[in-house]
């Protein structure tokens, strides 16, 4: 799988841009704040229509513009498809596949798909368990795209159970009644999908540990520890890995249950996945807190990388995205990195300078120049 053509308009910085794009290694060099990073950013959002920068569409669109659209030729197993995404602030967004419209915007998820390294991947072991969820549910999505709607109604259960916790902490006689009531319907509906989340989760996290030791001990040889672990860690005691999802909702809804006081007391919903926390260990340590700095980069960059091999194994090769990854490494982890990755089918790569781009990647690569927003390739 690989992106042939990718298409901008009113995206980030790019009033437009046409970028030309072929298997193997392209690199985009360019100064900070030239706009390299938005190009890949756009091809990264395109996989899961969500950014690895931002939390919402709104930064994505060009300041003054009323829209944006993303654009890509993608070809996979020889046959080629242009997928396109329509982004608009305040409304729905709309997709299409060959210039025909998509019922659901994420009809496009799965259809290509990336992997991304960034500067921002050190949150994956030294950030709040959030990030970590993120991470797990981004791969979920990737793997199997019909759970980005089970992650969608989640959230929206969420957010309203959520409200009406609130509600019925505040009523009193007969309204209260009437929200505790309704309060039961919300419980079996987060229980469902919860259990449905968890579920996938727990299997994720078996089928990507022997990736995650094998990349670990690679990223980091000579390391004196490359005894590289992950567990899934639900806050539910009575949920464990091999249990199936019937089992999962039973033990979410005991749990919200016996928590009902104090989730009306507070307000907020204390049981279920988005409570659940992914724990990264070196040997028997937790890499948050114990872990130096090069530990927890080479573990970050471990994740990454046993992602790829995951979906790599279960279908295409996914597009491996490096973006401003190799300034934040030594030489010897740049070259590393770089040797591991070659091989793959696509891979885009953004780097300040070219002396930042490993020989592995640098010597075969297709190079554009990014400057002011103007793209350029080199000959």
């Amino acid at each position: 799988m690989h992106v042939s053509h990718l298409s901008l308009h009113n995206f980030r910085s790019y009033t437009s841009a046409d970028v030309p794009l072929e298997a193997g290694v392209t690199a985009f060099i360019g100064r900070n704040g030239q706009g390299k990073t938005n190009l890949v950013e756009a091809i990264d959002y395109l996989s899961r229509l969500e950014s690895h920068r931002v939390a919402t569409d709104a930064p994505l669109i060009k300041q003054g513009a009323d829209q944006a659209v993303v654009r890509a030729a993608v070809i996979r197993d020889g046959r080629s498809a242009t997928l396109e995404i329509e982004l608009n602030p305040g409304r729905a967004n709309r997709a299409r596949i060959n210039k025909s419209p998509v019922p659901r915007t994420r009809d496009l998820i799965g259809l290509v798909r990336t992997v991304i390294f960034s500067p921002e991947d050190l949150a994956l072991v030294k950030g709040d368990p959030s990030e970590r969820r993120r991470f797990l549910d981004d791969l979920l999505v990737l793997r199997t795209p019909r759970l980005a709607g089970t992650k969608s109604d989640y959230d929206r259960v969420l957010r309203q159970r959520n409200s009406l916790l609130k509600t019925a902490g505040l009523a009193r006689g007969s309204s209260r009644e009437a929200a505790l009531d309704t309060l039961l319907v919300w419980d079996e509906q987060l229980a469902r999908l919860g259990a449905e989340l968890t579920h996938a989760r727990l299997e994720l996290v078996a089928a990507l540990r022997p990736h995650l030791g094998e990349a670990y001990a690679t990223v980091a040889k000579g390391s004196t520890r490359d005894d590289a672990k992950i567990a899934y860690a639900p806050r539910v005691e009575a949920i464990s890995e091999g249990d199936a999802a019937e089992s999962i909702e039973t033990s979410l809804l005991l749990a919200i249950g016996t928590r009902r006081n104090e989730e009306l007391a507070r307000g907020i919903t204390l049981v279920g996945p988005h409570r659940d926390e992914l724990v990264c260990e070196l040997g028997t340590l937790p890499v948050k807190g114990y872990a130096s700095h090069g530990e927890s980069w080479s573990f970050s960059l471990a994740l990454r990388l046993a992602s790829y091999d995951l979906l790599r194994s279960e279908g295409d090769d996914p597009i491996l995205i490096l973006d401003d990854v190799f300034a934040e490494l030594d030489a010897a982890r740049r070259e590393q990195l770089g040797e591991l990755v070659a091989g793959a089918e696509q891979v885009l790569v953004t780097a300040a300078v070219a002396e930042d781009v490993p020989k592995s990647l640098g010597e075969h690569a297709v190079r554009y120049r990014v400057s002011e927003g103007e793209v350029s390739r080199e000959s």
